[in-house]
Parts: C-alpha cells; sequence; structure tokens
C-alpha cells in the first residue's frame, strides 16, 4: 500500500509513523525546519504507549512520489481549496483522499439521501471550489479521536486517544476502507469503518464546535474551560443547540452531554488545535466548526442563538489572525 501525508504535521507525521510501522509505502508532505528534522531524523513519536521514531521518505514536491493508493490529509479545512497544485501528482483513478478534519467536511451531503442529497455546505465548499480539487468521490471520511501536538521539528508528542474512526459517504462497507483499517491497525491504531461516520462526525464537533472557539477567545485550556462554572454552561448550551441540528439531519449521537464534558475534563490542560493556531499566528479553523452548523441550522430551522454570538465574536477574532 502507498500511502503520500500531505500536510505532514503533529495528527499527519503521527499517523505516517505508525503506517510505516506497520510496513506501508509512506511520503511524508511538509516544509520548512519540521521537513528538514524528518529527513535527518525521522519523525520521532513521543507517546505514553512507547517512544519510536519512523524513518519515512519526506518531501516538500509531490512530483517526487507520484500516484498512491491512498492520500491521507492532515491540512487545514481552510486551505483543501488551494491544495490542488500539491494533490494533482499524487492521484491516479482510484486514489482514495482521506481527509482527518474536524467539524462538517466538504463531502457531507454526497450520496447522505433524503431532501439534502447532494446539497453544498457553501461555508466549507465555497462556490464549489473544494468539490473541484477533491472529487466527493473519491472521499473516505476520517474523525479523528487522538491528541498530539508537534513538540519540536520533526518530534510529536502524543498526548492520548489512538482512534480514527473511517466511512464512506453512501455508508457502505468498502474494500478501500477494509484496506486502509486493516494497515492502520497493523501500525498499532485503531481504525473502525463505520457504517454511518456522519455519527461520529458530531460526536466530535459536539467538542470541537464548543470548546475550539471558548479555547481562543478565553486563552484555555480544556480542564480550566469545564472548571470555570460561566464557561461550562456556554459550553453545554451550545452542545444543546448542536445537537438539535444533529437530530433535524437524522443523526444520532449516543453519548449525554455531562459524559462530554467529563471526558474533555479528563484531558487536563490540553490546548485545543484553534488555540494552538492562535498561539502561533496560523488562520483559525471555524468555519468547518461554528459557521457550517449555523448553515445547517438554517437549512433545518433549528434556533441557535448561543452558537450564532460565539460565532460573531470569534469570527472577528478570525479576521485579525487572517490580516
Amino acid at each position: 500500500m502507498k500511502v503520500a501525508i500531505l500536510g505532514a504535521g503533529a495528527i499527519g507525521a503521527y499517523v505516517g509513523a505508525a503506517l510505516h510501522q506497520a510496513g506501508a509505502d509512506v511520503h511524508l508532505v511538509a516544509r520548512g525546519p519540521h521537513l528538514a528534522a524528518m529527513r535527518r531524523d525521522g519523525v520521532r513519536v513521543l507517546s505514553p504507549r512507547g517512544d519510536f521514531t519512523a524513518h519515512a521518505h519526506a518531501t516538500d514536491d509531490p512530483a517526487d512520489i507520484g500516484p498512491v493508493d491512498y492520500v491521507f490529509l492532515g491540512l487545514k479545512a481552510n486551505s483543501y481549496a488551494a491544495c490542488g497544485p500539491l494533490i494533482e501528482p499524487l492521484l491516479h483513478g482510484s486514489t482514495a483522499v482521506i481527509a482527518a478534519q474536524n467539524g462538517i467536511p466538504w463531502w457531507y451531503f454526497h450520496r447522505h439521501g433524503g431532501p439534502h442529497d447532494g446539497h453544498r455546505v457553501e461555508s466549507v465548499d465555497p462556490g464549489g471550489a473544494v468539490s473541484a480539487v477533491l472529487a466527493p468521490e473519491r472521499a473516505i471520511g476520517c474523525v479523528v479521536y487522538a491528541a498530539t501536538e508537534l513538540e519540536g521539528p520533526g518530534v510529536v508528542r502524543h498526548l492520548e486517544g489512538t482512534r480514527f474512526s473511517i466511512g464512506e459517504p453512501d455508508r457502505t462497507l468498502s474494500p478501500r476502507c477494509q484496506a486502509f483499517s486493516e494497515v492502520m491497525q497493523a501500525g498499532g491504531l485503531k481504525c473502525p469503518v463505520e457504517p454511518d461516520l456522519r455519527n461520529d462526525i458530531w460526536l466530535k464537533l459536539l467538542g470541537n464546535i464548543s470548546f475550539n472557539p471558548i479555547s481562543a477567545l478565553a486563552r484555555a485550556t480544556m480542564r480550566q474551560m469545564c472548571h470555570h462554572g460561566g464557561t461550562r454552561q456556554v459550553i453545554q448550551t451550545m452542545m444543546e443547540e448542536t445537537l438539535a441540528v444533529a437530530e433535524a439531519l437524522n443523526c444520532r449521537i449516543g453519548i449525554s452531554i455531562e459524559r462530554r464534558l467529563a471526558g474533555a475534563e479528563r484531558v487536563g490542560d490540553h490546548r485545543t488545535s484553534t488555540l494552538q493556531d492562535l498561539e502561533r499566528g496560523k488562520p483559525l479553523e471555524l468555519d468547518v466548526l461554528l459557521t457550517a452548523v449555523i448553515e445547517l441550522a438554517d437549512i433545518t430551522g433549528v434556533d441557535v442563538p448561543t452558537l450564532r454570538t460565539v460565532h460573531a465574536i470569534s469570527d472577528l477574532l478570525a479576521l485579525g489572525t487572517a490580516a
């Protein structure tokens, strides 16, 4: 199996290192000091499960790699529309694209069925710009339950979790999903093939839609947000509104809000990816989290006043980071 990790940051490099351990032909695409370190020393993974180093091929030019069986997309969702020149050299007729993104994916209504089948979510696929680069037919959904950070160039700190749930937009248990799942498991990761990944998308989103923007606005860790009474109440209300939108789209999340909060609290002083981006002066990935759910609330007629309020404030913050 030949796999390209396009955007081999904290999550991408961690997955690439695990797949390399399993014997896959792995190619990491990155740049700058991180790329230089991976070329020189490999990917160093520091984990409670045991440290290891993987010496996979690393490059900044996908043309050096050529067509692959799978592209694991570790880029931020707000850069998908512009990734055409990077991904095109990696594609052949049946290449699958596994997008490890938070929030609502560009393919969400592809082969969804029902009254919204084929609907384009404008906030995550403006004018079809993402679909033009990443054909929905290639997409395998992926929901990441692992927490990682780049501790330094070429060094990934694995904090917790090894689960990467995947699934087809049309809900079939396809051979391409089964094959990727098997290699991920051989590399020591959990990779269940879900019959309807949209349920997992909403489960993960329940936390991301609330913790990510609040963490950036308050510069707070997971533990701090959960322990502050007022913030905890705002997060709970955001989760309740998100659940209402999910249910309007016939998705069921088999977990209570209190249990979701308790799970987040156990993570401790982890900084969300949005807070990490803010601290590094990077654009904030909020469209696929907040904006998309508000758009879905509009098409389903669900009232989401708290989501709209937090979106307005965090959007102003995001405009500042993009300036």
